[in-house]
């Protein structure tokens, strides 16, 4: 029997196979139990890392929330200080023309008051005075002036207090844009969920972008606008309050300032006018009594011519008595009666001529002074004149321009009031 040929390989003794089992039994276990151990810490960490995602995940979702409310809140306040500084500005904007207009009006006035004031410079002679009237007038050129420049100075406040709230209305306006592309930039963010088309993987997130500010100063910066805003707006209101004063004021001040001017003129009127009357009561009884001195005059001449015929034949009769002849040449009753006659009669001539010289002179007197009340009575005419024509341009500050008709003949530079007086006058004067 032929002997078994058996491999040469190792041969491994009975207690290493039941080692070799052992080992892979226990190492098969210890992997398992490994393995259980990172499945279980796995799963915690996912259940772990998963809640505090969505919890991130959630808090920051509630974050944007309470920032887009808060935001909103902002913008909302933003937007009622927008429509409160518009109103202003269009309040301000009304008081300023108002102002202007009220400046422009100080200009008729002022126009009205330097016309009067040139008018009264064409008076004549004694009616050249300062009267109150002309101190009236330089009073309302005064009070206009300083109304003008009141004005002025509240004009020029108010464009400067425009200008502030026009910046400060700009600086809300800013913010208010801001606002209005934060939210829109946190809502899209708050839309956004893991399903989103759009989300991707960015380079260095997490850094902080150049300009960013904290919270704190990005609150006081919306807080800093509004209070601006509002202490313009208030500083505003005070200025129309101001401005709509110093109208008020300038009006009533330039107003009784004209009642004051037109009174002076009323009263001024009245004066010439009772003057004039005066005057020509005087002119009208000068004038009657030259007339009856004239007349007087002519029956003293008469007289003096009765007188000298009346010498004369006195005279004629002494004369022709000296050719009487002889004893018959005496001095008789005729003769001592013919010559207390002719004594008597140039005695009589020489008071006749002596009251007719003054007589004459009187009358001349007479007619001199008429001649002087007549060019009074020009005067006055000339100064009521003038008076009437500034009371008449001075309608212009009560009636409106486009119910405004003159009463003066721009011609003849005469009122329809005077027309009347003045040809009667002029009879007078005939």
């Amino acid at each position: 029997m032929s002997a078994l040929n058996m491999k040469p390989t190792q041969r491994f003794q009975f207690p290493d196979w039941y080692i070799n089992s052992y080992l892979l039994s226990s190492n098969a276990e210890r992997q398992r139990n490994t393995s259980h151990q990172v499945r279980q810490e796995t799963c915690v960490l996912r259940n772990e890392t998963n809640n505090q995602t969505t919890w991130d995940e959630y808090d920051n979702q509630t974050r944007l929330s309470e920032h887009i409310d808060s935001v909103d809140r902002w913008k909302e306040m933003l937007d009622k200080s927008l429509t409160d500084m518009d109103a202003e500005i269009d309040a301000i904007t009304q008081m300023k023309e108002a102002a202007e207009r009220a400046l422009q009006a100080k200009n008729l006035p002022l126009d009205v008051a330097i016309e009067c004031l040139t008018l009264r410079e064409s008076r004549r002679d004694i009616d050249m005075v300062k009267d109150y009237v002309e101190e009236e007038l330089h009073k309302e050129v005064e009070v206009i002036d300083s109304a003008k420049e009141a004005l002025q100075r509240k004009i020029r406040e108010v464009f400067e207090q425009l200008c502030l709230l026009q910046e400060a209305r700009q600086q809300l306006n800013s913010d208010h844009r801001s606002k209005m592309e934060a939210l829109e930039i946190d809502r899209v963010c708050l839309s956004l969920n893991v399903h989103s088309p759009n989300i991707s993987l960015k380079v260095n997130p997490t850094c902080i972008p150049n300009g960013s500010c904290t919270i704190q100063q990005w609150d006081d910066y919306s807080h800093y606008n509004k209070d601006r805003a509002e202490a313009e707006r208030k500083a505003s209101a005070d200025l129309r309050e101001a401005t709509a004063l110093t109208i008020a004021e300038t009006n009533n001040e330039l107003e009784a300032q004209r009642e004051a001017t037109e009174f002076a003129f009323r009263k001024r009127r009245r004066e010439i006018e009772r003057s004039l009357s005066e005057l020509k009561w005087q002119e009208k009884t000068t004038s009657e009594e030259s007339a009856e001195l004239q007349a007087s005059i002519r029956r003293l001449e008469n007289d003096l011519h009765t007188k000298m015929q009346n010498l004369k034949l006195a005279h004629t009769r002494l004369e022709i008595r000296t050719y009487r002849p002889n004893m018959e040449m005496c001095r008789d009753q005729v003769q001592y009666g013919l010559t207390d006659e002719v004594h008597q009669l140039e005695a009589t001539i020489a008071a006749l001529k002596q009251k007719l010289a003054q007589a004459q002179s009187t009358l001349d007197a007479l007619h001199k002074h008429r001649a002087r009340i007549q060019a009074d009575i020009a005067c006055k005419s000339n100064s009521l004149l003038l008076d009437n024509k500034c009371i008449d341009i001075r309608r212009k500050l009560t009636i409106p321009a486009e119910k405004f008709v003159p009463e003066v003949d721009t011609f003849n530079r005469t009122t329809n009031r005077c027309l009347a007086p003045l040809k009667n006058l002029q009879l007078d004067l005939v």
